[in-house]
Protein backbone atom coordinates (compact mmCIF):
# COMPACT_ATOMS: atom_id res chain seq x y z
CA UNK A 1 0.00 0.00 0.00
CA UNK A 2 1.60 3.23 -0.74
CA UNK A 3 1.94 5.80 2.03
CA UNK A 4 -0.65 7.80 3.00
CA UNK A 5 -0.03 11.86 1.89
CA UNK A 6 -1.56 12.79 5.15
CA UNK A 7 0.35 13.17 8.45
CA UNK A 8 -1.34 13.58 11.93
CA UNK A 9 -0.74 15.73 14.80
CA UNK A 10 -1.06 12.53 17.10
CA UNK A 11 1.76 10.52 14.58
CA UNK A 12 3.90 13.92 14.54
CA UNK A 13 3.91 13.73 18.63
CA UNK A 14 6.14 10.82 18.99
CA UNK A 15 8.50 12.06 16.00
CA UNK A 16 9.06 15.57 17.64
CA UNK A 17 12.29 14.95 18.15
CA UNK A 18 13.54 13.56 14.95
CA UNK A 19 16.36 15.82 13.20
CA UNK A 20 14.81 14.67 10.26
CA UNK A 21 11.33 16.54 10.22
CA UNK A 22 10.80 19.50 9.31
CA UNK A 23 7.56 21.81 9.20
CA UNK A 24 6.61 24.61 6.31
CA UNK A 25 3.85 26.95 6.83
CA UNK A 26 2.24 27.89 3.39
CA UNK A 27 -1.01 29.98 5.09
CA UNK A 28 -2.49 32.16 2.31
CA UNK A 29 -5.51 34.29 2.24
CA UNK A 30 -7.11 35.26 -0.88
CA UNK A 31 -7.23 39.48 -1.51
CA UNK A 32 -4.97 40.08 2.19
CA UNK A 33 -1.56 40.44 0.81
CA UNK A 34 0.69 40.27 4.24
CA UNK A 35 -1.72 38.45 6.03
CA UNK A 36 0.15 34.99 5.61
CA UNK A 37 3.38 36.40 7.13
CA UNK A 38 1.87 38.41 9.96
CA UNK A 39 -0.30 35.02 10.81
CA UNK A 40 3.65 33.16 10.81
CA UNK A 41 5.33 35.95 13.10
CA UNK A 42 1.65 35.57 15.60
CA UNK A 43 2.32 31.80 15.70
CA UNK A 44 3.61 28.84 14.06
CA UNK A 45 4.86 25.37 14.23
CA UNK A 46 8.29 24.89 16.38
CA UNK A 47 10.73 25.29 13.43
CA UNK A 48 8.26 25.81 10.99
CA UNK A 49 10.03 27.85 7.68
CA UNK A 50 7.69 30.10 6.00
CA UNK A 51 6.90 29.95 2.40
CA UNK A 52 4.52 32.53 0.29
CA UNK A 53 2.78 31.11 -2.50
CA UNK A 54 2.64 34.13 -4.65
CA UNK A 55 6.36 34.40 -4.30
CA UNK A 56 7.68 30.78 -3.91
CA UNK A 57 5.63 28.45 -5.06
CA UNK A 58 4.42 30.77 -7.81
CA UNK A 59 6.99 32.03 -10.91
CA UNK A 60 6.62 35.90 -11.78
CA UNK A 61 4.85 35.70 -14.57
CA UNK A 62 3.04 32.68 -17.30
CA UNK A 63 -0.17 31.57 -17.86
CA UNK A 64 -2.69 31.91 -15.03
CA UNK A 65 -2.19 33.48 -11.87
CA UNK A 66 -0.32 30.92 -9.69
CA UNK A 67 2.10 29.14 -12.72
CA UNK A 68 4.95 27.50 -11.49
CA UNK A 69 8.36 27.80 -11.12
CA UNK A 70 10.26 27.22 -14.87
CA UNK A 71 12.98 25.36 -13.61
CA UNK A 72 12.25 22.76 -10.80
CA UNK A 73 16.10 22.68 -10.28
CA UNK A 74 15.92 26.83 -9.51
CA UNK A 75 12.83 25.81 -6.67
CA UNK A 76 14.96 22.86 -4.85
CA UNK A 77 17.76 25.19 -4.17
CA UNK A 78 15.38 27.59 -3.20
CA UNK A 79 13.99 24.75 -0.42
CA UNK A 80 17.68 23.81 -0.26
CA UNK A 81 17.96 27.43 1.22
CA UNK A 82 15.70 27.06 3.92
CA UNK A 83 16.85 24.11 5.29
CA UNK A 84 14.45 21.53 2.90
CA UNK A 85 16.58 18.56 1.77
CA UNK A 86 16.76 15.19 0.46
CA UNK A 87 16.60 13.91 4.56
CA UNK A 88 13.76 15.37 5.59
CA UNK A 89 10.14 14.57 6.36
CA UNK A 90 8.54 17.83 5.26
CA UNK A 91 5.27 18.33 6.53
CA UNK A 92 2.86 20.99 4.89
CA UNK A 93 0.55 23.04 7.18
CA UNK A 94 -1.97 26.14 6.78
CA UNK A 95 -5.15 26.96 8.42
CA UNK A 96 -7.64 26.14 5.85
CA UNK A 97 -7.66 22.30 5.39
CA UNK A 98 -5.18 22.06 3.77
CA UNK A 99 -6.22 23.81 0.89
CA UNK A 100 -2.98 26.16 0.19
CA UNK A 101 -0.10 23.58 1.89
CA UNK A 102 -1.47 21.57 -0.64
CA UNK A 103 0.45 23.05 -3.37
CA UNK A 104 3.42 22.77 -1.74
CA UNK A 105 3.07 18.94 -0.98
CA UNK A 106 2.21 18.77 -4.74
CA UNK A 107 5.57 20.64 -5.99
CA UNK A 108 7.51 18.87 -3.66
CA UNK A 109 6.38 15.59 -5.22
CA UNK A 110 6.96 17.72 -8.43
CA UNK A 111 10.70 17.36 -8.04
CA UNK A 112 10.57 13.83 -6.80
CA UNK A 113 11.14 14.63 -3.18
CA UNK A 114 9.40 10.98 -1.89
CA UNK A 115 9.30 12.36 2.53
CA UNK A 116 6.07 14.95 1.78
CA UNK A 117 3.38 15.21 3.85
CA UNK A 118 0.18 17.31 4.76
CA UNK A 119 -0.66 18.01 8.42
CA UNK A 120 -4.22 16.56 8.50
CA UNK A 121 -6.31 19.49 9.92
CA UNK A 122 -3.37 21.98 9.68
CA UNK A 123 -2.69 24.58 12.45
CA UNK A 124 -5.94 24.19 14.39
CA UNK A 125 -5.36 20.08 14.47
CA UNK A 126 -1.89 20.77 15.87
CA UNK A 127 -3.08 22.97 18.76
CA UNK A 128 -6.03 20.76 19.33
CA UNK A 129 -3.87 18.25 20.38
CA UNK A 130 -2.40 20.53 23.13
CA UNK A 131 0.89 21.18 21.12
CA UNK A 132 3.20 24.41 21.28
CA UNK A 133 3.58 27.36 19.09
CA UNK A 134 6.40 29.30 18.51
CA UNK A 135 6.98 32.86 17.53
CA UNK A 136 10.60 32.44 16.62
CA UNK A 137 11.84 32.40 12.84
CA UNK A 138 13.23 29.40 11.82
CA UNK A 139 16.92 29.87 10.78
CA UNK A 140 17.80 26.40 9.50
CA UNK A 141 21.18 25.04 8.05
CA UNK A 142 20.56 25.06 4.49
CA UNK A 143 20.17 21.38 2.97
CA UNK A 144 20.50 19.31 -0.55
CA UNK A 145 17.41 19.23 -2.05
CA UNK A 146 17.72 16.96 -5.43
CA UNK A 147 15.76 16.99 -8.41
CA UNK A 148 14.39 13.27 -8.96
CA UNK A 149 11.39 12.07 -11.28
CA UNK A 150 8.37 12.04 -9.60
CA UNK A 151 4.66 10.91 -9.70
CA UNK A 152 3.18 14.05 -10.60
CA UNK A 153 1.15 14.85 -14.17
CA UNK A 154 0.18 18.30 -15.61
CA UNK A 155 -1.24 19.82 -18.87
CA UNK A 156 -1.04 23.18 -20.38
CA UNK A 157 -4.34 25.10 -21.71
CA UNK A 158 -3.55 23.44 -25.27
CA UNK A 159 -3.12 20.02 -24.19
CA UNK A 160 -6.21 20.04 -21.89
CA UNK A 161 -8.22 22.00 -25.17
CA UNK A 162 -7.18 18.72 -27.51
CA UNK A 163 -8.22 16.55 -24.68
CA UNK A 164 -11.51 17.95 -23.44
CA UNK A 165 -15.02 15.79 -23.71
CA UNK A 166 -12.27 12.67 -23.45
CA UNK A 167 -11.02 13.70 -19.67
CA UNK A 168 -12.87 13.87 -16.32
CA UNK A 169 -12.47 17.42 -15.65
CA UNK A 170 -12.75 18.36 -12.09
CA UNK A 171 -13.11 22.07 -10.47
CA UNK A 172 -12.28 22.81 -7.10
CA UNK A 173 -13.54 26.07 -6.76
CA UNK A 174 -16.30 27.32 -4.38
CA UNK A 175 -19.72 26.42 -6.53
CA UNK A 176 -20.44 30.49 -6.96
CA UNK A 177 -17.34 31.15 -8.71
CA UNK A 178 -17.79 27.58 -10.68
CA UNK A 179 -21.20 29.27 -11.53
CA UNK A 180 -19.76 32.29 -12.58
CA UNK A 181 -21.98 34.18 -9.98
CA UNK A 182 -18.95 35.53 -8.01
CA UNK A 183 -15.39 36.05 -9.66
CA UNK A 184 -13.40 38.50 -7.25
CA UNK A 185 -10.24 37.62 -8.55
CA UNK A 186 -10.85 37.09 -12.32
CA UNK A 187 -12.21 39.35 -14.96
CA UNK A 188 -15.12 36.94 -16.47
CA UNK A 189 -16.84 33.83 -14.07
CA UNK A 190 -17.82 30.72 -15.14
CA UNK A 191 -15.85 27.28 -15.65
CA UNK A 192 -14.02 25.23 -18.65
CA UNK A 193 -16.58 23.44 -21.10
CA UNK A 194 -16.99 19.85 -19.43
CA UNK A 195 -15.59 20.54 -16.14
CA UNK A 196 -17.46 19.22 -12.89
CA UNK A 197 -18.31 20.96 -10.11
CA UNK A 198 -16.19 19.29 -7.18
CA UNK A 199 -15.34 21.90 -4.49
CA UNK A 200 -12.84 21.47 -1.90
CA UNK A 201 -14.62 21.59 1.14
CA UNK A 202 -16.23 18.46 0.26
CA UNK A 203 -13.26 16.61 0.38
CA UNK A 204 -13.40 17.65 4.62
CA UNK A 205 -15.25 16.44 7.61
CA UNK A 206 -16.10 18.84 10.12
CA UNK A 207 -13.18 19.02 11.98
CA UNK A 208 -11.52 20.76 8.76
CA UNK A 209 -9.62 16.97 8.97
CA UNK A 210 -9.69 15.07 5.45
CA UNK A 211 -13.00 12.25 5.23
CA UNK A 212 -12.32 8.78 5.47
CA UNK A 213 -10.34 7.44 2.22
CA UNK A 214 -13.30 5.13 1.55
CA UNK A 215 -15.62 8.21 2.18
CA UNK A 216 -13.54 10.06 -0.82
CA UNK A 217 -13.31 7.14 -2.94
CA UNK A 218 -17.03 7.13 -3.55
CA UNK A 219 -17.33 11.09 -3.70
CA UNK A 220 -14.96 11.10 -6.71
CA UNK A 221 -16.01 7.74 -8.30
CA UNK A 222 -19.79 9.71 -8.00
CA UNK A 223 -18.11 12.56 -9.96
CA UNK A 224 -16.81 10.29 -13.04
CA UNK A 225 -13.36 9.52 -11.74
CA UNK A 226 -12.49 5.89 -13.03
CA UNK A 227 -9.87 4.32 -15.48
CA UNK A 228 -9.24 6.89 -17.30
CA UNK A 229 -7.27 10.26 -16.68
CA UNK A 230 -8.55 12.95 -14.42
CA UNK A 231 -7.51 16.87 -15.06
CA UNK A 232 -7.59 18.65 -11.55
CA UNK A 233 -8.40 21.98 -11.70
CA UNK A 234 -9.58 25.52 -9.96
CA UNK A 235 -8.72 29.21 -9.96
CA UNK A 236 -4.94 29.02 -10.47
CA UNK A 237 -3.60 25.57 -9.69
CA UNK A 238 -3.14 25.99 -5.77
CA UNK A 239 -6.58 24.59 -4.48
CA UNK A 240 -6.76 21.70 -7.67
CA UNK A 241 -3.56 19.90 -5.66
CA UNK A 242 -6.03 19.59 -2.84
CA UNK A 243 -8.25 17.70 -5.05
CA UNK A 244 -5.29 15.59 -5.96
CA UNK A 245 -4.60 14.75 -2.36
CA UNK A 246 -8.06 13.65 -1.97
CA UNK A 247 -7.82 11.22 -4.47
CA UNK A 248 -4.33 9.73 -3.66
CA UNK A 249 -5.74 9.31 -0.20
CA UNK A 250 -8.90 7.44 -2.07
CA UNK A 251 -6.51 4.79 -3.97
CA UNK A 252 -7.37 6.53 -7.05
CA UNK A 253 -5.64 7.12 -9.94
CA UNK A 254 -3.52 9.99 -9.70
CA UNK A 255 -4.79 13.07 -12.18
CA UNK A 256 -3.19 16.02 -13.58
CA UNK A 257 -2.97 19.27 -12.57
CA UNK A 258 -3.87 22.12 -15.00
CA UNK A 259 -1.52 24.76 -13.17
CA UNK A 260 -3.33 27.59 -15.42
CA UNK A 261 -6.75 26.43 -14.25
CA UNK A 262 -9.57 28.93 -14.87
CA UNK A 263 -7.12 32.27 -14.61
CA UNK A 264 -5.42 30.68 -17.78
CA UNK A 265 -8.61 29.42 -19.40
CA UNK A 266 -10.75 32.66 -19.14
CA UNK A 267 -8.17 34.81 -20.51
CA UNK A 268 -7.58 32.92 -23.71
CA UNK A 269 -10.46 33.75 -25.55
CA UNK A 270 -11.88 30.22 -25.52
CA UNK A 271 -15.12 29.20 -25.00
CA UNK A 272 -16.48 28.54 -21.59
CA UNK A 273 -19.70 27.66 -19.73
CA UNK A 274 -21.81 29.35 -16.82
CA UNK A 275 -24.29 27.81 -14.03
CA UNK A 276 -24.93 25.04 -12.75
CA UNK A 277 -24.39 22.25 -15.48
CA UNK A 278 -20.74 21.21 -17.10
CA UNK A 279 -21.65 22.22 -20.28
CA UNK A 280 -20.72 21.07 -23.83
CA UNK A 281 -17.17 21.08 -25.70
Amino acid sequence: MAESPLISAAQLTSRLGDPRLRFADVRWYVGEPGRNRAEYEAGHLPGAVYLDIDSDLTRPSGPGRHPLPPDRHGFARLLGERGLGDDHLIVAYDDAGGIYAARLWWMLRWIGHPGARLLDGGLQAWVAAGLPLSTAEARPEPAVMTVRPGPTREIDREGLRARLGKVVLLDARAPDRYTGEQHPVDPIGGHLPTARSAPTDGNLGPDGCFLPADDLARRYRALGVGEGDTVASCGSGVTACHAIVAMVLAGLPEPLLYPGSWSDWCTSGLPYATGPDPGAW
